[in-house]
């Protein structure tokens, strides 16, 4: 029963870790699986520190499945990004996690080399120590640093500067979604920055870019395309802890849209639409860490 008692209490956790490393639910569940596996086979007695040793464990897994899905990703038609998530308030209310799992970071992490990833999501998400990560990815703890500080470099690079308040981002959400709800393209020009970006994944299933749209005019033109002619409701949810749009076509979950806010205007934007990714939003999912 103690194996069952320790692995429930850091369950949350150890998801949050493999769905950061991984940018997928779906695969987060299979290492959680897999983690708990290995656990119940160990004598939690000897275990020192229980929470270090499952993250150690789920760490390994999901960098096995990073180099698997590399190989996968090589044939997935068009770009990628990560399955969004109905998150719990609380999420939102912890600023770092919030930044952590954004759509906006997690499509960030993707240009990260897979130890590179867990190194970054550990030391700045989670706060583990030098000697933890080293343990975790096979590697000394001297070599972690160096590995922590080229990721933490590459990522501020390219992120967005300053993060927008909750007030900002909310009006650039309500804008966008004001002006996609009544067609008015002046209203939709003027929420958006002249070199917005957007991101659209559809997997080969679902209408969408091949690669990524830059500019204010193509962007609109673009989803002028898209929603015509359909009988589309749209509200907004709560995703990877920040505010995102939902839509609904003829009683389907059909898209979720996440977008970047600087200085009030929306500068990036990330549409999913492959079906398969779209399977996890029916009910809020607690991220912790």
């Amino acid at each position: 029963m103690r194996n069952t008692d320790v692995f429930v209490e850091h369950r949350n956790l150890l998801f949050t870790v493999a769905y950061e490393m991984l940018g997928s639910a779906a695969d987060a569940e299979d290492v959680l699986q897999e983690t708990w596996l290995r656990w119940s086979e160990v004598d939690a007695a000897e275990v020192r520190d229980e929470r270090a040793y499952l993250v150690r464990i789920t760490t390994r897994l999901a960098l096995n499945r990073m180099r698997t899905n590399a190989r996968r990703r090589e044939s997935y038609v068009g770009p990628w990004l990560p399955e969004p998530l109905l998150t719990t308030p609380d999420v939102a209310e912890d600023v770092e996690l919030a930044d952590s799992v954004s759509m906006a970071m997690l499509t960030l992490l993707e240009s990260l080399g897979h130890t590179e990833r867990a190194v970054f999501v550990l030391r700045e998400v989670f706060a583990f120590g030098y000697d933890e990560i080293a343990a975790a990815v096979d590697k000394t703890p001297a070599a972690v640093r160096q590995i922590a500080h080229r990721a933490r470099a590459h990522v501020d690079e390219r992120r967005p500067q300053g993060a927008p308040t909750s007030s900002e981002h909310d009006r650039a959400m309500q804008g966008f979604l004001n002006a996609v709800a009544t067609g008015d393209i002046q209203s939709l020009m003027d929420v958006l920055a002249p070199d917005v970006v957007l991101i659209t994944d559809g997997g080969g299933v679902k209408k969408a870019a091949l690669r990524p749209i830059l500019g204010r005019e193509k962007v609109v033109r673009f989803l002028d395309a898209v929603s015509a002619g359909l009988d589309a409701v749209a509200d907004v949810v709560v995703v990877n802890g920040a505010p995102a749009l939902r839509v609904v076509v003829d009683g389907e979950l059909d898209t979720i849209a996440s977008m970047v806010v600087e200085d009030g205007l929306v500068t990036g934007l990330y549409v999913v639409r492959n079906p398969a990714k779209l399977a996890r939003l029916d009910a809020a999912v607690t991220l912790t860490r």
